[in-house]
């Protein structure tokens, strides 16, 4: 895994923040791989359900870059109870909870 511990510490910290103590978060895509190098960081948070999707996704994003340096980050919010859509699914198969 391609990220340093202090970046997994922010992002689980403005997960928890936004999204709630159960959130659940997975790094996916190239940063999984030790072999490559450069990247977005690709995120997929599973939470319990949500007032307001984007509301929350802006926090997300606004405690983390006070944390960490602004960069591209993906993030893919996925409801627990919902169906898979197919960037969920790799996600579920090939993301390492943070």
């Amino acid at each position: 895994m391609r990220l340093p511990p202090d970046y997994v510490a922010a992002i689980k910290e403005a997960a928890r923040e936004a999204f709630g103590e159960g959130a659940v978060v997975r790094l996916f895509g190239s940063r999984v791989r030790d072999d490559l190098r450069g990247g977005d960081i690709d995120l997929h948070v599973e939470t319990d359900p949500l007032d307001d999707e984007w509301r929350a996704r802006g926090t997300f994003e606004d405690v983390l870059f006070r944390l960490i340096e602004p960069q591209k980050v993906d993030v893919i919010v996925t409801q627990r109870g919902g169906t898979p859509r197919a960037f969920e699914q790799i996600a579920y198969r090939d993301g390492i909870v943070l």
